[in-house]
């Protein structure tokens, strides 16, 4: 099966010592796409197979991976898919070419919209604002069918919202 890791760019980079070039951006994006394994509780990394080819994903969905997919830390796109597909989605190369695996990436990214289904239930990014856990899973699992996972981090003793995981 396969993990579909969606981050909130500013927890990102309130955890990350790489956000060199951060973007302030205010929506969930892809962080990766992962083969996993119910027998193995490793993610397979680092796999044999086809290296990254910038020109095997078409100029129309690297548009579109721009806004679903963006390097959040370094504003280096392109390199960010580079690490994601090297380490992750050659793993999955028997089931999903590289365009296939970025196409599919981003179609979930679409049909699973966090940033939408949060705020159709009035979760925002808010300053002064807490939910718990069941406020955030609730409208994602009523709009996708799907239970999904939250990984937070602490930051100043405060749990921020990191990824969302289908």
């Amino acid at each position: 099966y396969f993990q579909f890791v969606q981050q909130w760019p500013p927890t990102n980079c309130k955890i990350s010592t790489k956000c060199s070039k951060p973007r302030a951006l205010q929506m969930f994006t892809i962080h990766g796409l992962w083969p996993s394994n119910y027998s193995n509780p490793t993610l397979p990394s680092n796999c044999q197979g086809s290296l990254f080819e910038a020109r095997k994903v078409y100029p129309q969905l690297q548009t579109k991976l721009k806004r679903s997919w963006p390097d959040v830390e370094r504003g280096n796109d392109t390199k960010f898919w580079e690490g994601e597909w090297n380490k992750h989605g050659r793993c999955s190369e028997q089931t999903l070419n590289q365009m296939q695996y970025f196409e599919l990436s981003h179609q979930m990214w679409m049909s699973h919209n966090i940033t939408d289904i949060l705020y159709r239930a009035q979760i925002v990014p808010n300053a002064t604002k807490t939910w718990n856990y069941w406020d955030i899973v609730s409208p994602i699992k009523a709009a996708t069918n799907t239970t999904p996972l939250l990984r937070c981090k602490v930051v100043k003793k405060t749990q921020l919202l990191h990824e969302v995981v289908f």
